[in-house]
C-alpha cells in the first residue's frame, strides 16, 4: 500500500515539474524572440547609418568648399554650419581632399557631438585613413568607448595628393540592443 502511495506522489511531482518547465520554456522563447528582433533592428539601423555615412564622406559636400565656411561660435566651443554638409571628395575627381579630412578631424576634436549631427549618425563613429604613409583617425575609438556592437566598412580611396589609402568607417554603440 505504501508503494502505491509513493508512486502517485512521484507522478504528481513529475506533472508539476513538467508543467513548470513548459511555462519556463514558453517565457524564455518569448524573451529570446523579442531580444532577437530588437537586436536585428538595431544592427539594421547601424548598417543603414554606416552606408549613408560612407556615401556622404565620398561626396563633395555642400558647398564644395565647406571646410572654408566654418564659423566658430562666440565661445569657440560650438561649430555652426550655414547650409553646409560634409563630404571629403576633392572637386569631382573621385579623390578625397586631405584638407577636408584635416578639417573634419579638427571639428571632431573640438565638438564631437556636433559632428555626429553634421554627419547624420545617431550612433558613435570612428573613421580611419591609413596607408604606408598615413594613419589619421577621426571620431571616437570604439575600443576606448567600450563598444558592444560595431558595423565596419573599409573602402579603398585615393587622396588628392595622388596617394592610395584605405578609409575604414565604423559606426558603433556601447549600449545593448536588448529588451529594456
Amino acid at each position: 500500500m505504501k508503494a502505491q502511495f509513493w508512486s502517485i506522489d512521484a507522478v504528481f511531482a513529475m506533472v508539476i515539474f513538467t508543467g513548470a518547465m513548459l511555462i519556463l520554456s514558453i517565457v524564455w522563447l518569448g524573451v529570446s524572440n523579442q531580444f532577437s528582433s530588437e537586436y536585428s533592428y538595431g544592427v539594421g539601423a547601424m548598417q543603414f547609418q554606416l552606408i549613408g555615412l560612407v556615401q556622404k564622406l565620398q561626396s563633395q559636400g555642400t558647398p564644395p568648399n565647406w571646410d572654408s565656411v566654418l564659423v566658430s561660435g562666440s565661445h569657440g566651443s560650438t561649430i555652426l554650419f550655414r547650409n553646409a554638409t560634409v563630404g571629403l571628395e576633392y572637386g569631382n575627381s573621385g579623390e578625397l581632399s586631405v584638407n577636408k579630412i584635416i578639417a573634419l578631424e579638427a571639428l571632431s576634436n573640438i565638438n564631437y557631438q556636433a559632428t555626429k549631427q553634421i554627419l547624420g549618425v545617431g550612433y558613435d563613429y570612428y573613421i580611419r585613413f591609413y596607408s604606408s604613409q598615413y594613419n589619421m583617425s577621426i571620431g571616437m575609438n570604439p575600443i576606448v568607448g567600450n563598444a558592444v556592437a560595431i558595423q565596419t566598412a573599409t573602402v579603398p580611396v585615393i587622396l588628392n595628393n595622388g596617394q592610395s589609402a584605405s578609409m575604414q568607417v565604423m559606426v558603433w554603440t556601447n549600449t545593448s540592443f536588448g529588451v529594456s
